[in-house]
């Protein structure tokens, strides 16, 4: 696991898989991916095999959304 060994950097936010995501807002994986793809969720791609993930607090602010915003 990565550590953030300086103490004068911000501390690494917590990062979570489809899997852990689609739990959460209680869908199907393919679902959290095809929001990923679409820009409902904010992605992260890593590695070779680009793999999504998405940040804990992005995904904490999606599910305070009501979905009634008027900017």
């Amino acid at each position: 696991m990565l550590t953030n060994n300086n103490r004068n950097e911000a501390p690494l936010p917590r990062m979570l898989n489809v899997a852990e995501v689609a739990h959460l807002l209680h869908v199907h994986p393919n679902t959290v991916r095809l929001w990923g793809r679409i820009g409902v969720l904010k992605t992260y791609r890593i590695g070779k095999r680009r793999d999504y993930r998405f940040s804990l607090a992005d995904i904490e602010t999606f599910l305070g959304q009501d979905g009634n915003s008027t900017s």
